[in-house]
């Protein structure tokens, strides 16, 4: 049986996956102001190193209640599972909940993953797919009143199910890990050296690979459904899923050998801390 981790203290490592989108992290970090739970630090994780990403994350980080960390690397690709990496090595919380640069954090999600934090582990949270007028007009407004699922569906919003909080609901079996909502204990994801840097472009590398190597290495998928929720900003679709075919067969390849431990990942970075 799971460990249950009871004491309310715990501390949460927020790591957003970021790239050339400020409207977007407005909003991102607006959400996380507003969240009822509130011992965690924000990570941004960028894929980049624009100087203005700099310039405003200094001066959101004397507006915002919660300690706001950036690390960044130089934008040569696609390099997401490195920024990633990257980021848990400076992470101080005992539990990562990772988001995507395009996903606004229902006001409970924080709460709901500290709750039902257990060792071996790892639990999926959903996405309401928000759009595009209705993205607009939250850009437009920087007003997170829109969120709420009377707009969502006066403006045409889709996943609706899915934007439905019901904090007493419990759906033990997970129909996969999203990569743009989730959480899990950071010692689980040392365990299998974090995520494999061999995949340097869109998709696997963030969501399937990882998860069938915590799942290879003894971790158990647990569903958030109707209880962690993002809502996710329309945006143009920065590639296929024909594209990350490449990566599919690559991973193919790895879950043969069967190793949870992969070689390209965490473990170079946290000898350089």
């Amino acid at each position: 049986m799971a460990k249950l981790l009871t004491f309310g203290a715990m501390k949460i490592s927020v790591i957003v996956a970021f790239y050339k989108n400020i409207p977007f992290l407005d909003v991102i970090l607006k959400g996380l102001k507003q969240q009822t739970y509130t011992n965690f630090e924000v990570i941004i994780a960028e894929d980049d190193d624009a100087p203005e990403t700099v310039e405003y994350l200094r001066a959101q980080s004397a507006l915002m209640p919660y300690p706001i960390l950036h690390v960044s690397q130089a934008d040569c690709g696609f390099r997401k599972d490195e920024i990633l990496n990257k980021a848990i090595v400076a992470s101080t919380g005992e539990l990562l909940v990772f988001f995507d640069g395009d996903c606004i954090p229902h006001r409970q999600c924080l709460k709901e993953y500290q709750g039902q934090a257990r060792e071996g582990i790892l639990f999926a949270g959903r996405r309401l797919w928000v759009s595009e007028t209705l993205t607009n007009k939250i850009i437009e407004t920087r007003d997170l009143k829109y969120l709420s699922l009377f707009y969502q569906a006066r403006y045409g919003s889709t996943r609706l199910e899915d934007g439905l909080y019901l904090p007493f609901y419990q759906k033990r079996k997970s129909n996969g890990l999203m990569g743009c909502n989730w959480a899990i204990l950071k010692k689980h994801l040392v365990e299998v050296n974090g995520f494999d840097e061999d995949f340097v472009s869109a998709g696997v590398g963030e969501d399937v690979d990882i998860e069938w190597r915590l799942v290879r290495n003894g971790i158990r998928l647990q569903s958030m459904k109707h209880r962690a929720i993002v809502y996710h900003l329309h945006h143009k679709v920065h590639y296929v899923i024909e594209d990350a075919a490449p990566n599919y067969a690559m991973m193919k390849i790895k879950q043969q050998q069967g190793h949870a431990y992969c070689v390209n990942g965490l473990d170079k970075h946290l000898q350089k801390k």
